[in-house]
């Protein structure tokens, strides 16, 4: 039941916005969350203010020349996306958007199909954002190489490529002051997720090239 839930609240959604999910296929090793980059970490990227004409339009197409030029497409335009966990309709997320506690979103592995609509569709109805025009997502080449990252300010929408997020030091200092931070607000199952990540990158040989 769950799994056909999931299927229908926010795989559908994510199919009628050109994103065909594969399913228990997040290779091993992601790095849970990407946050705290510097600008030095930033290797492209695009904005635009709210009133740019075909403003949709404009950001799919910028999306996927950055997707493209970065490399978080694979040879089968395949990538990361970050969901929600469970089976919550996109009205559900977002009114939970600022709820403290609520799940940690996951890595889930999709395929953009050859019809597709990230920033209309997707922003409105796909958990890729609030409404069309106002995106909101987080996503990862499967290999780590690249984070695409969307957020909607003020006055229009800002979209960042980070290059090799496992390897950067801003991002690696975030990770270890979320684990050490203690407040009985933290959610705690979202500290677990980045401490075991940590641990294994520590228990594993790091050149120093990889750093």
């Amino acid at each position: 039941m769950g799994t056909q839930e999931r299927e229908r609240k926010v795989y559908r959604p994510l199919w009628r916005a050109g994103l065909e999910v594969v399913p228990n296929a997040v290779p091993d090793g992601t790095i849970p969350f990407v946050g705290g980059y510097g600008v030095e970490d930033v290797v492209g990227g695009f904005s635009h203010p709210y009133d740019t004409p075909r403003l949709v339009e404009r950001l799919n197409a910028d999306w996927y020349d950055l997707a493209v030029s970065s490399g978080l497409l694979d040879r089968r335009r395949e990538f990361l996306v970050k969901l929600p966990q469970g089976t919550r309709t996109h009205r559900a997320v977002l009114r939970n958007l600022h709820g403290g506690n609520d799940a940690p979103a996951v890595w889930t592995r999709v395929r953009l199909l050859e019809r597709w609509d990230i920033m209309g569709r997707g922003a409105a109805s796909a958990f890729l954002g609030v409404h069309a025009g106002h995106p909101g997502f987080g996503m990862m080449a499967l290999d780590s190489s690249v984070y695409v990252v969307a957020s909607t300010g003020e006055i229009g929408v800002d979209v960042l490529a980070v290059g090799h997020p496992h390897r950067s030091e801003s991002i690696l200092r975030n990770m270890e002051r979320i684990t050490l931070h203690d407040s009985p607000y933290d959610n705690h199952e979202f500290k677990q997720q980045i401490a075991v990540w940590l641990a294994g990158r520590a228990g594993s040989t790091v050149s120093p090239s990889d750093r």
